[in-house]
């Protein structure tokens, strides 16, 4: 259960993260694959600013926080792709 619950929240959090980043149009797969680094991402920023707590253990933090690391990992994957056209 924890597995797909995990997936449930990556494609969640990649399908939100393309609202904020304009990238070109994605499938479900990519969404997920997005979501789930950027839950990792977005984990590891938000402990090197010393944001922890009970709030990212919840699930609603951790899309949030899969989001936040989404996010900068399409910024990165735009910026990469803008520098080697």
């Amino acid at each position: 259960m924890n597995i797909i619950l995990t997936l449930l929240f990556g494609a969640v959090a990649g399908w939100l993260a393309g609202f904020f980043v304009f990238k070109e149009k994605s499938g479900l797969i990519w969404n997920i694959i997005i979501g789930l680094l950027g839950g990792v991402v977005g984990g590891w920023l938000l402990g090197l600013v010393g944001a922890g707590g009970s709030f990212w253990a919840q699930w609603y933090g951790q899309i949030i926080s899969a989001v936040i690391g989404a996010v900068v990992l399409l910024c990165v994957w735009n910026f990469l792709k803008k520098l080697f056209k």
